[in-house]
């Protein structure tokens, strides 16, 4: 089915839209951009070049995707913002792409990015990720599957967020957060495993308590985090969790949250 695209919006003509999408007026579309089947582009949408639109997405007005990253280090150069399928974009969302040459700022699939939320330049993002009222991620960071962001978030840059880790409103962070927990506060800190989640992606009761106490051992215990790592592979049952929350840790940066 062809797609209905008013008249009144300004679309360059060397732009790929796919079938059965609705664009509203006074959306603008670059010429380097290519949108996937079913989508809804809503009025004052602004989506320029190197954007790479996926499948049944829902971008609202006042959006921007493909922004020009917000760098000292670009320098004009061809990169791309990527981003899924069926996700919901809403009002005055900015997403940057990349500031390299032939790098991407990469949004999985089945995500929410509520009013006002920013996605900088080469952060990558998982799927089924919600993204709360005015929150705002720095560039270079990488956020699992599953994570949920409170409003006014603010996740400072070359950091990581762990597959379902929840962070609670007005947290702002400067080191990783690892999977399943709940981190907030002024410092940030570790507030508890997000067993809602768990419960929802099917985690059994046994496996919730094995990361519980894998929690305990890293940040209450008495010994540095690499020891703590240790101790939780002795001690703790291996399930898939346990693993994903080992190799996190353990290929951290710039280390983890804090343990109070």
């Amino acid at each position: 089915m062809p797609s209905d695209i008013s008249p009144r919006a300004e679309i360059d003509p060397r732009a790929v839209i796919g079938n059965n999408c609705k664009i509203f007026p006074f959306v603008y579309i670059e010429g380097d951009v290519v949108i996937g089947d079913n989508c809804i582009i809503f009025p004052f949408t602004s989506i320029l070049n190197g954007s790479r639109i996926g499948n049944d997405n829902k971008i609202h007005q006042g959006a921007v995707i493909g922004a020009l990253p917000q760098d000292f280090e670009f320098r004009g150069e061809k990169s791309e913002c990527v981003i899924g399928n069926n996700n919901i974009i809403r009002e005055n969302v900015v997403i940057n792409r990349a500031t390299h040459n032939g790098c991407k700022t990469v949004i999985g699939s089945n995500n929410f990015l509520m009013e006002g939320a920013h996605i900088s330049h080469d952060t990558k993002v998982g799927n089924h990720c919600v993204f709360g009222y005015g929150t705002k991620i720095a560039g270079d960071c990488e956020i699992g599957n599953g994570v949920i962001f409170s409003s006014s978030v603010i996740e400072n840059a070359g950091t990581r967020v762990g597959n379902g880790a929840m962070i609670q409103a007005g947290t702002t962070f400067s080191k990783d957060v690892p999977p399943y927990i709940i981190a907030g506060g002024v410092p940030v800190k570790y507030c508890g495993v997000n067993t809602t989640l768990l419960t929802v992606k099917g985690s059994s009761e046994k496996v919730q308590k094995h990361i519980a106490n894998a929690y305990r051992l890293i940040f209450h215990g008495q010994t540095s985090v690499f020891d703590a790592v240790n101790q939780v592979k002795e001690q703790v049952p291996d399930s898939e969790e346990i693993q994903t929350l080992i190799n996190f840790i353990n290929s951290t940066k710039r280390g983890i949250i804090s343990k109070i």
